[in-house]
Order: structure tokens, then sequence, then C-alpha cells
């Protein structure tokens, strides 16, 4: 029996284990929808409501398993509505490849319905690897090396099938001229730095008496490794954001995420070190790091593309993490766990009795640090998080602990609104036996989230653990953008931006036989919570939220991060003011002229 195009596609996707494309229907992928039925539907094809959500969805399910993350989508609009989510997976480095359709090739060229020139489109996002296919013997290289780029480079590839070539017999490459066999699979190899810089960096951290290790999400694999280096150089070890899942932060010197939406003692962490180790982060944020000079630095990182930015090192190590680690481990001397050690764990401490302080405040109806802070004692050792850009960020940053096998992420570079949910129905993807839980704002739930709970619906039956929570902080305000306006602007807020409709989230969730609970009450939050731990499907939590509580930077005060929201907000008392000023300034150096919205840590 004959073979077309795109039923090779399929079998070639097949053949390097990918199970699942997140995709949206188009006549530009009309041969492969059809290939897709004639392949009793593997990869299993996951129907998303928008293609940005099926892109979201790939770069989830490939964060959360660490697999390639596939999406799909027709020429044209379809094309370019991956977009964004595909630049969130270049910006944290995650491994997806976008399979796009385009117009038939004898329409190319004529301004024909749906014609966009793919390739310079995705000539930035996918500048890895990006190809068109235009006869079946580039078949099988074309797919093979979109996916093996993926993987190594761990960023984003394309593949772009005009509409006939997908309807095309296939014929694989011959043994002639200007002909390009391939084969499947790629051996995994671990990069290493020399003996000669690993005795270095060595040099640097025995000679330090304050040390403190910086881990992003290029650590995660090492988790042991980072547990036993911290015990030899009595360290003290803050997370990026996208690193949040590397550490459990029931270890006493594991002093929470670092940057804008940092931690108090993660910023003292710095701010008293002479001695700093960066392990697969590049933060972008060297306002965070130890001023210039301060102190003594090493970095490890498995790409040599990103080594020795954001601060002055002394010592790059370009290597595997924990590889890495495991030959610089005998190198070092311990070091006695003496006054430095306790001032990280006292302070640590402090940190998380402070955030059960502002999470005990009043608010009017309902404190959202109070909504995330009574989830974290709830939360099942293998839960899944995600967050999405805004406010509620903030909060997931600094009230959720993880520990067990807890896995979380958001937009890291990006920063990009919308991707809390569509991320934690990849993860159910990924581990259909695993909770997995969205916060979001009402502003990401409008643009991109009440949608996918269609998909939520539409799928959940199949997950063996049902369980997909989705916690919307109902504010009706774009609350992040309004807090820079405050502090960077002067200025109150400006409604017509900033004010939001009051959608009824839950009721929305249970017009779709799904579980829905609206919270204006802060004595229903912890019910709620268990009320949707319990459910059989998944279920949206709405929680009625007050928008005059702020952000704290990580560099106010512990007697100003105690303070009450609505001084800070009204600025009446001197500590309110303080604190709004240092908002400003910080805010300022971090983002000049207030002008990049929401951000959060890169890895």
């Amino acid at each position: 029996m004959s073979m077309k195009v795109s039923d090779y596609v399929l079998q070639r996707l097949r053949e390097w284990e990918v199970e699942h494309v997140f995709s949206y229907a188009g006549d530009g992928i009309n041969g492969l929808l059809a290939a897709w039925g004639r392949a009793d539907n593997q990869p299993k094809f996951v129907q998303a409501r928008h293609e940005e959500m099926a892109a979201f969805e790939a770069v989830g399910y490939a964060k959360f398993s660490g697999k390639v993350g596939v999406c799909a989508a027709t020429s044209g609009p379809g094309a370019i509505h991956l977009l964004n989510g595909l630049y969130d997976a270049k910006l944290d480095h995650v491994p997806v490849v976008a399979i796009v359709g385009q117009t038939n090739r004898s329409a190319m060229g004529g301004s024909y319905q749906q014609e966009v020139d793919l390739l310079s489109l995705y000539k930035d996002v996918a500048s890895d690897y990006c190809e068109m296919v235009t006869v079946p013997e580039q078949l099988p290289n074309v797919i093979d090396r979109a996916i093996r780029t993926a993987y190594g480079r761990r960023t984003v590839t394309a593949v772009i099938i005009p509409a006939d070539v997908q309807e095309l017999e296939y014929t694989p490459p011959g043994h002639a001229f200007k002909m390009v066999p391939s084969s499947l699979g790629a051996s995994h190899s671990t990069a290493v730095p020399a003996e000669e810089d690993l005795r270095r960096a060595a040099e640097v951290l025995n000679a330090g008496e304050k040390v403190a290790v910086l881990v992003g999400q290029g650590a995660r694999g090492a988790r042991a490794q980072v547990e036993r280096i911290a015990e030899v150089l009595g360290a003290g070890v803050a997370k990026a954001l996208l690193g949040k899942d590397v550490l459990s932060d029931e270890l006493p010197y594991v002093t929470g995420a670092i940057g804008l939406l940092g931690t108090r003692p993660s910023w003292e962490l710095m701010q008293g070190c002479d001695t700093l180790l960066v392990i697969g982060s590049n933060l972008p944020y060297s306002q965070f790091l130890p001023e210039y000079g301060q102190a003594r630095a090493v970095q490890i990182d498995i790409d040599p593309t990103m080594i020795g930015l954001r601060y002055p090192f002394e010592v790059n190590l370009v290597g595997d993490a924990t590889a890495t680690l495991d030959r610089l481990l005998p190198l070092l001397t311990p070091k006695k766990h003496g006054a430095w050690r306790e001032s990280v764990e006292s302070d640590t401490r402090r940190w998380w009795e402070v955030m059960r302080g502002r999470a005990a405040l009043e608010a009017d109806p309902v404190n959202p640090e109070y909504v995330v802070h009574a989830l974290d004692a709830l939360l099942p050792d293998d839960a899944i998080l995600a967050a999405d850009s805004g406010s509620a960020a903030n909060w997931y940053a600094r009230h959720l602990r993880m520990r067990g096998s807890m896995r979380g992420s958001l937009s890291g570079t990006l920063a990009t609104m919308g991707p809390g949910v569509p991320y934690v129905i990849g993860a159910k993807f990924a581990h259909p036996d695993r909770p997995a839980i969205a916060i979001v704002g009402d502003g990401a739930m409008q643009m991109n989230g009440l949608a996918e709970m269609i998909t939520a619906s539409k799928y959940y039956p199949e997950w063996s653990d049902p369980r997909l929570i989705v916690a919307v902080l109902n504010n009706q305000d774009l609350n992040q953008v309004t807090w820079e306006m405050r502090s960077m602007s002067g200025a109150p807020q400006f409604l017509e931006s900033q004010h939001l409709p009051d959608v009824r989230y839950a009721d929305f969730a249970r017009s779709l036989g799904l579980g829905g609970l609206r919270v204006e009450s802060p004595d229903g939050v912890e019910d709620a919570w268990r009320q949707a731990l319990a459910a059989d499907r998944p279920f949206l939590l709405e929680f009625v939220t007050d928008p005059d509580v702020p952000p704290i930077p990580p560099h106010a005060t512990w007697e100003q991060a105690q303070a009450t929201a609505k001084a800070l907000l009204k600025g009446d008392s001197a500590a309110a003011g303080v604190v709004k000023q240092g908002v400003k300034a910080k805010i300022q150096d971090i983002l000049p002229g207030g002008k990049r919205g929401q951000d959060e840590d890169g890895s």
C-alpha cells in the first residue's frame, strides 16, 4: 500500500516516540488530518481552542515531561497564532517542534488566500532550524533534524509542509547525488569542563567564607549534588523562578525565589556573600546579584553561548550540572557551618513568619496572599503547579513551598499573559496520574483561560487522576500593571485600561460539567481548596480578592514587609512611604521607562 507524505510524517513522529501533538484544524493541514484518521489518531491529536493555546500546551508538556513538545497549525493565521507560545518556549529554552501548513506550491508568490511568507515569519523564533518541505525526498531528514535540534539546543524548530506536498506519495531519499538520508535517534552525551578549570573553580570556592549559590532550571537534574555542595560550602541557596522546583523549600538554607518577585532572605544572601556559585541559571537581573567587586564568582552552564553573562565571573565552567558538580565536589574543602549559615537559616525562618503574617492581614473581601498561602499546607507532594504572569506570580513565588516531587513553572523570560491554564493542560497529558494546579489572574483568565476550560472538559475523562484545579484571583483589575503605574508614574490607576468586568468564572465551569465555586469570604478559602483537591473532575475556584494588596519588593525591610496593604497603598504612614519609594526605585532600575510590563525571572 502506498504511503503519502502526511502518513510518513506521523509515522516518523511515532518513531521518535512523540505521543501527543497539540493542534487546531485548518485546511492547510488537511492532508495531515486525514493521515491522523488513517493512523488511528497516533500520535494523539489534542484539540486546543486556539493555536496559541496549542503552542502553550506543547510548552507545558515539554517543561513537565522533559520530552519534546509538538504543535501543529494550518497555514496563514494558524501559523501566526502559534508564535507567542513558540517564543515562550524559545526564551525559556524548552524543546518544541512546530509543524505548519502552507498554501500549495503552485500558488506561492501569487498573493493567494492565507499565503504568508512563513520562512521569513519563523526566521527568528525557529532560528536554529526552520525548513520547508517541497519534495518527499526531503523526509525523513527534515523531521529528524527538527527533533534533534530542538532536543540538543533546547529550542524551537519548525517544519513547513505545503498542502499539496502533504498529499504526494512518499518516496525516500535514494543513494544518489544531492539526496540526504537520515536515521533515528541520538545518543546521550555529558559535557564536563577540563580538570584545570575545575581546580580554578575550587580555589575560588574554597577561599570564600560567605558562599551563596543561585540555581536555575539547568540544575534540576542535579538536586543531590546541589544539596551536597551547599552542605560542604556552608552556603545558602537562592532559586530563579524557573528553578523554583530544583530544591525543596523545606531545606533550612534554601532562601526561596530571587529577583523582583523574590524573597528578603535571597536579597540579603546576595548582599552579604563574598563568593557566588551560579548553577544552570541566567537570571537577567544583575541588580539582584552581589555588587560588582563584592564577590568572587563561578558559573556552571551547559550552553557555551549563555556562559559568562550577568556577572563578572572569575571562572566559567561549560558542562552538565550533575557531571560538573560530581567532579567539583572532591576538590572542595568542607567549611564549618558558622555565623554565615546561621544567619541565612535565621533569615529564612523569619521570612516564612512574615509571609504567614501578611497572609493573615485583613483585606476587602479576601487577601490574595492568604488564598495562595492556604494552599501551601494542602498541596500533595506530587502536585504540578503553574502561575500566570501578573500579581498571581508574586504569590506563587513567595507563598508556595516546593517539596517532594512537586514541579512548577511559569513564563519566565517572555513573561507573557495567558499560559497558566494551557500549561497545566499540557502537564496533564505528560502526567495524567498527578494533580495539576494553575494560579491565574482574572485578566489572564479572560484573555485565554476560559476557552481552555472547554479543552479540560473534553479530555479529563482520559486522565487517571482527573484533578486539574484553576484558581482565579478575581480582583477586577489588571493588578500588576496597576501597581507599576502607581510606583513608577505616580498614577493611582487608569480605569479605562485597568478595570475588568466581573465575570462569573465558577458558573462558566459548572456550565461545562466541571466543578466551580466562588469564594467571597476568607472563611471559605481553605474549605474551597479542600473541595477542589477532592474532586473527581477539573475544578475552577474563583476567589474574589482585594486589588489593594501590593507586591512588596524583596529589598524592603522586615518591618516594611509586614506593613498592611492599605497603609502602603494610601501612603499614610512613614513606613508606607519608604516602601512605596523603594518599589519605585527598584522597578525603575529593572524596567527602564516602565515599558516592559509584568516581568518574571528568567533561568
